[in-house]
């Protein structure tokens, strides 16, 4: 049979089961909002971490004032030393995932966070209660407000937290990057002077390489890094100790100055106090910016895997390129083989481009001091992090290790193709060029037969100009044209 503890708030009392590290301040929350979505372990995780910094800052705070004030009685109250390193000891948990199955608020919330503050003040009060030997709920010897949130705000510590969490994903994402980045370089070297069409709109254009498309990609997935990289100084500045509104009201100067040391030493990542806190408090914008950063990066997933994607597929004839079979692909027809890397990207980055406007919008909802709507903002960009994050490895793992380009595939329909006649415009001019191109088309034969028909350019000259150093070099010499 199931047993209660009686839990009060400023609105009445509620049952809440005995055993339970939650209170009544998350019951309400999830009652109030019945979103079945999680909210991110990771953001959980960093309020344990900033909380531990806060209680630490506090620690040193009372040493301070007992080593000034040592002998004489306080005018005022502190937490207690023993109580503050219970508490430091609880916070390292919950910065370790523990007790997360207590974590009753969902993703989306109202109330800018304060239901996610509370949910873990409560956690962090009713496991330090259990070491003390207390049953959870016995508020008369540590409290979730007086002692788990001592010189604390909901509106400091949670953007902070989110803040520590986005920089640990950020540097997951940078090696994610570079990991998928490293796989599309090896195939741009492997695949350096294997001849290939190439498109534009869809229709044969010039020559190419497969080195050369792989190298687009490459370059691409620098840019990426490099965007990425730079988003560590858009929100390293945070607003602990800024209290409800970037003022520091009712917070020890001692703590506004110290706790942001404490949470640099514990993190090891570059946050610093912002000068202007209120501005840190208020404004979200650097959100948005950081949000565009990924979006990017989706964008030219989205573009390289729609490429391969098409040419792999069986519309296009003798494909160029085999994608890595990764499943069967259908319950009825034997044998097929889906493109499930691309289509797995693909889906990812539009639920990223969806976050993109979600984001936006709600930053700009931010009112005077404040913006309601983090939790909904925090955890839609967690998500497009470790989307990408999963995307990256995705394809460096599922999809390039196993991609296989068909170089004498890409090869042969280049010869074939009327478009390589473009090659032969300097040496023998544009309407030449393009006669021979219209015979290889109508008969449907490859340069080399078609211009033995024409005897437009000597057999050896045309074997040399079609070499891949010089269909793929950047442009001509005159020497070259007079040889």
């Amino acid at each position: 049979m199931s047993r209660f503890r009686i839990e009060n708030d400023g609105i009445g009392s509620r049952e809440i089961p005995e055993e339970a590290l939650y209170g009544i301040h998350a019951l309400r929350a999830r009652e109030n909002f019945p979103d079945e979505t999680v909210f991110p372990v990771e953001w959980y995780r960093s309020v344990g971490l900033v909380k531990q910094a806060c209680y630490e800052t506090c620690l040193a705070y009372s040493g301070a004032i007992h080593a000034k004030y040592e002998g004489n009685d306080l005018p005022f109250l502190l937490v207690p030393d023993d109580i503050l390193k219970l508490l430091v000891e609880v916070a390292k948990e919950i910065s370790e995932g523990t007790y997360f199955d207590q974590f009753i608020v969902p993703a989306i919330s109202g109330g800018a966070g304060t239901s996610i503050n509370m949910n873990i003040n409560e956690i962090i009060t009713n496991a330090a209660l259990i070491k003390l030997g207390h049953k959870p709920g016995s508020y008369s010897f540590i409290d979730p407000v007086e002692h788990a949130n001592v010189y604390q705000s909901t509106n400091d510590v949670i953007p902070t937290a989110l803040k520590v969490a986005v920089m640990k994903l950020l540097s997951e994402l940078e090696a994610a990057i570079n990991g998928l980045r490293e796989k599309t370089e090896e195939k741009e070297n492997a695949h350096r002077n294997d001849l290939r069409i190439g498109y534009t709109q869809m229709q044969e254009a010039v020559p190419s390489s497969f080195g050369k498309l792989f190298s687009t990609y490459s370059e691409a997935l620098s840019r990426d890094w490099w965007r990425v990289s730079k988003c560590f100084e858009r929100i390293k500045l945070v607003n602990l100790g800024g209290g409800a509104t970037g003022t520091g009201l009712a917070i020890p100067r001692f703590f506004i100055m110290e706790a942001i040391g404490h949470l640099q030493k514990i993190t090891g990542l570059p946050v610093a106090r912002s000068e202007n806190m209120a501005d840190a408090t208020s404004n979200l914008d650097s959100w948005v910016e950081i949000h565009a950063t990924l979006k990017a990066h989706a964008v030219n997933l989205e573009k390289m895997v729609s490429d391969l994607r098409l040419l792999a597929s069986d519309i296009a004839g003798k494909s160029e390129i085999d994608l890595p079979q990764k499943q069967a692909g259908s319950s009825i027809m034997p044998a097929k083989i889906n493109p499930v890397i691309p289509e797995f990207v693909i889906s990812a980055a539009h639920r990223i481009y969806a976050n993109d406007q979600l984001i936006t919008s709600l930053c700009a909802q931010g009112c005077l001091e404040l913006n309601a709507y983090l939790p909904v903002i925090g955890s839609s960009l967690i998500e497009s992090l470790k989307l990408l994050i999963a995307c990256d490895r995705a394809l460096k793992t599922n999809l390039f290790e196993g991609l296989n380009v068909n170089a004498r595939a890409g090869e042969e329909r280049l010869f074939r193709s009327p478009a390589i006649a473009t090659a032969l415009i300097p040496f023998i001019g544009y309407n030449k060029a393009s006669g021979l191109a219209k015979t290889m088309k109508s008969k449907g034969v490859d340069i080399f037969t078609a211009n033995e028909e024409l005897n437009l350019i000597s057999t050896e000259k045309l074997k040399i100009l079609m070499k891949p150093e010089n269909l793929l070099k950047l442009g001509y010499t005159l020497d070259e044209l007079m040889s």
